[in-house]
């Protein structure tokens, strides 16, 4: 932007995303910017990072001249020849004020932006310190301006916001460097053509995605009834693109017509990859693995949705234990932009390969995992909602809860979530972790089941921890007290005097140190190959707030000795579900970081 002109190509994107690392554009970006495009599109770019094209920027003023690539060299050689020759005015952009509002708008402008920040960024100063870096340029002069942004630049690179956000943002890049699986050589096959088994939430939202980033794709149901109902939720996702302008109408129909529906295998012989995602059922998974093999060729990657189950029971009946992988989407898997690779000990490094290949071309940030209950994400999970249901048990108010949980970056508490997620399943994958890891859950359900009984299953029902309109918008509900009094009551369950008086922070760790904990023994366990991993896989599949880091991030900026000594003393006072892994006792006691490597580290791949 200090440059006498900018010659650009149609495609190429210009932006300034340095609020992404918790920092704000440096070398008078903030001062320049708006001089450029005008103060209310130079807020929108600088604080929501986004990236704009040549060809808008053309219209905005950011760019002087649209050209071809094959004609940018000739074309700026060109404009510099005239602004030197005089034939051309030179404006410098420092300067310029010709696009700034007056002084009382520009007060109005700022006033809304930074209420407008506070809202969506409650926990983080940076943005609002862009905001005043611009408003010091505009009031007080460029001069004045530049030297507030070097000092706040300096100020901000310092602060643990933005150490974290700059350990996210390498840590994204690092989950497809996986050691003996990407660096021995191996060049992704093609995949041109993906079959996916059940149209459901998640199956149409998967043929929804690979549409998107044109694969041809064919989705399978077992009926009519249900193959139309598929095709109906593919469609209604491309619209949803479509009303937030984010594809037009033809775009839609492009995009549609890859897809293709049937009711059998035969037109799965040449699929190069096939994607399992029907509910959780291990005998149905099986005959569906056992089929695929009868009917795709060799080379077909049979990949399974599951979110808990084994994937080795999954296989079991089948000789292609090597091609079988588990490609974890999230819900809703359109949007959600987290996919987890599962490998187990047999299956193929160039399945792998072709798989992050896959997670690249429709976008997903991949994480590469092992195979057990729960995988990474939902794994390191389970504990949220138990260490808060353990805070009901015992007295704390469950709205309080779901606030103080915000208050800290999440964007709805657990019961919220519950709620979302629906009760069913909340049972369901509260089961399988009882099954898988007893001595260590929380084991109280009575309070979910006693809300299951009278038809409170959450949000599909306008009732569950919440009450419902028919907006699905949350609102407290009076009458749980008298169903938390009943589950306490059948529970012989009394307050607890000294968890009444927890503080809001206390909360907080007494429901995420436990997530801490079992994501220790996750990369204890080499489910995980690298503490960076999960917290991608935090931020991404679980919506932690990337400016705390991720969640192992997180607890290292607090020490690993404060969480073992916090987890120890609950876990003598409440019981084994506190209880402090033994890779977390050994760094607290080495005074290690939790990311720390240790000689002799375990993979399950």
């Amino acid at each position: 932007m200090v440059c006498h002109a900018r010659i650009s190509t149609p495609s190429a994107q210009l932006g300034l995303p340095e609020l992404q690392l918790g920092i704000i554009p440096g070398m008078g970006g903030t001062q320049r910017l708006p001089r450029l495009v005008g103060l209310q599109k130079a807020l929108e770019m600088m604080l929501t990072s986004k990236s704009i094209k040549g060809r808008e920027a053309h219209e905005l003023g950011l760019v002087d001249v649209i050209t071809s690539a094959n004609e940018l060299v000739n074309t700026a050689c060109s404009w510099a020849l005239e602004i030197v020759e005089k034939q051309r005015p030179w404006f410098k952009s420092l300067y310029r004020i010709d696009r700034l509002p007056d002084l009382v708008e520009v007060k109005d402008v700022l006033r809304f932006a930074r209420v407008q920040t506070k809202k969506k960024a409650p926990n983080v100063q940076h943005p609002i310190v862009c905001i005043d870096v611009i408003e010091e340029g505009i009031v007080s002069g460029p001069r004045a301006g530049l030297m507030k942004e070097l000092l706040s630049a300096k100020m901000l690179e310092q602060t643990q916001t933005s150490k974290s956000l700059r350990h996210f943002f390498f840590a994204q890049r690092a989950t497809s460097k996986i050691p003996n699986v990407t660096n021995i050589g191996l060049t992704p096959r093609k995949i041109k053509k993906a079959a996916i088994v059940g149209g459901g939430l998640m199956g149409s939202g998967i043929a929804t995605v690979l549409i998107l980033n044109n694969f041809k794709v064919i989705l399978k149901e077992v009926n009519e009834q249900l193959l139309s109902a598929g095709i109906n939720r593919v469609k209604g996702n491309l619209q949803s693109f479509v009303r937030k302008g984010q594809l037009t109408k033809e775009d839609r129909e492009t995009k549609f017509s890859l897809l293709s529906g049937v009711l059998d295998y035969e037109q799965f012989r040449d699929a190069d990859v096939v994607i399992e995602a029907v509910i959780e059922d291990v005998l149905l998974k099986q005959q569906i693995f056992s089929d695929l093999e009868k009917y795709c060729h060799h080379n077909c990657i049979f990949a399974t949705n599951t979110s808990t189950i084994d994937l080795n029971l999954i296989g079991q009946k089948t000789g292609s234990q090597d091609r079988i992988v588990g490609t974890h989407f999230f819900s809703p898997a359109h949007v959600m932009p987290l996919l987890e690779i599962v490998g187990t000990r047999q299956t193929s490094s160039q399945v792998i390969v072709d798989l992050l290949d896959v997670a690249k071309k429709i976008r997903k940030t991949p994480i590469v995992v092992g195979n057990c209950t729960g995988f990474a994400v939902n794994r390191m999970f389970f504990p949220y909602s138990q260490a808060a249901s353990f805070l009901v048990d015992y007295g704390l108010d469950v709205y309080h809860i779901d606030h103080v949980i915000t208050q800290f970056g999440m964007p709805m508490g657990p019961f919220r979530l519950a709620d979302l997620v629906g009760f069913g399943v909340a049972t369901a994958t509260r089961k399988q972790y009882f099954q898988s890891y007893p001595e260590r859950c929380y084991k109280s359900m009575l309070l979910l089941q006693i809300l299951l009984e009278d038809n409170r299953t959450g949000e599909s029902s306008r009732k569950g921890f919440y009450v419902y309109d028919d907006k699905r918008k949350a609102s407290r509900d009076p009458d749980l007290r008298k169903y938390i009094e009943k589950s306490r009551s059948m529970g012989g369950v009394m307050q607890n005097p000294k968890l009444m008086k927890l503080t809001d922070n206390d909360i907080v760790e007494i429901i995420l140190f436990p997530v801490v904990n079992e994501a220790c023994r996750v990369l204890d366990e080499g489910i995980a190959l690298k503490a960076s991993d999960l917290d991608v896989a935090s931020v991404m599949g679980m919506s932690f707030p990337s400016y705390r880091g991720g969640v192992m991030s997180w607890a290292d900026s607090l020490g690993a000795k404060y969480v073992y000594d916090r987890l120890e003393a609950w876990s003598k006072d409440y019981g084994q579900f506190f209880k402090p892994c033994e890779y977390l006792a050994a760094r607290a006691h080495q005074g290690a970081s939790l990311a720390a490597k240790v000689d002799g580290a375990k993979s399950r791949l």
